[in-house]
């Protein structure tokens, strides 16, 4: 099971970043459609409503259907190579760093019980936030590529958009958004651990086994992403909206283009513009996105292990 396991004492630290890659690239190539869904909310800034004669998406279906008529089903899939990326060395950093964090802990430490929560949360917390430094640059390109209109491109390819967001906009802004990224995904990933290895325990308990299986992975990811998200989904629109600062160019179909000078600029111009609720726009289908993608993710990199396993005993 994810975190030091006896089931998992044949792995070396290559291992865990092979299921950590894999899982990352499964997950993305069948959710990034819920991820296009969830930016194209979070960039909008007038109302997500039905009556919102103004607003170009109002719901999940009528946004589903709107760019599939403008932009075809591709668009599904904007910014995909960058997501890739972005995916695959996050998966690797996280899981890796995480494993060898708590494979050390219960080593030298003698943890009470009660406080195996907390060192999952603590240990999830570092290996997301060493993670997200390392592969942030590919999720400010993947925005911009989302972002985009299908009627006035800027980026065509991956090095294409990164070179010239280099040479326009200097290489900080490669960066931009980080902060509330880092205060975000540090308790996300920890709370997807946390809340992952306490389902499961759960799961195991009312099935009385104590195996790890697909479904028990399923149940567990699928709970944990679904807590987690809800915790800290604020900053991850706040994230959004910094990172297409100075791409309002290329955003004239889409409505009112939104402009800040920061975090704390950010937040205070979305409660006045938007209100409260403003900071949970595009809940819904990153709810459904969070369900999705960490049982996804969970669960291949439990069975890519146990696969490895088996190679290892055999070999």
């Amino acid at each position: 099971m994810v975190g030091w396991s006896t089931s998992h004492k044949n792995l070396n630290q290559f291992d865990f970043m092979v299921a950590g890659g894999i899982s990352g690239f499964i997950t993305r190539a069948i959710c990034q459609p819920l991820d296009v869904l969830k930016i194209r909310f979070q960039l909008q800034v007038e109302p997500i409503s039905e009556n919102a004669h103004t607003a170009k998406y109002r719901s999940v279906p009528q946004a589903i259907t709107l760019i599939l008529k403008e932009e075809g089903v591709k668009a599904f899939w904007k910014g995909h190579v960058p997501a890739q990326w972005l995916s695959v060395s996050y998966g690797v950093v996280q899981y890796w760093s995480y494993e060898i964090l708590v494979r050390n802990v219960s080593k030298n430490l003698d943890i009470s019980p009660h406080w195996i929560p907390v060192v999952n949360f603590s240990c999830g917390s570092i290996a997301g936030s060493v993670a997200t430094l390392v592969s942030f640059p590919f999720d400010v390109v993947r925005t911009r590529f989302v972002a985009q209109s299908e009627h006035k491109k800027v980026y065509h390819t991956m090095l294409s958009a990164t070179i010239k967001i280099y040479q326009t906009e200097g290489p900080l802004v490669l960066f931009r958004g980080l902060w509330p990224t880092i205060l975000q995904v540090g308790p996300h990933a920890g709370a997807q651990f946390m809340f992952y290895r306490m389902f499961h325990d759960l799961y195991n308990r009312i099935s009385k086994s104590e195996s790890t299986t697909f479904t028990s992975s399923v149940f567990a990811g699928s709970l944990a992403g679904l807590c987690a998200k809800t915790v800290i989904y604020p900053f991850d629109l706040v994230k959004k909206r910094l990172q297409i600062q100075g791409f309002g160019y290329a955003r004239e179909q889409f409505g009112q283009h939104f402009t800040c000078r920061g975090l704390t600029d950010c937040l205070k111009k979305i409660y006045k513009i938007e209100g409260p609720w403003g900071y949970f726009k595009g809940l819904s289908p990153s709810l459904i996105k969070a369900v999705c993608t960490t049982a996804l993710h969970f669960s291949s990199y439990e069975m890519i292990c146990k696969f490895l396993v088996l190679i290892r005993e055999k070999s």
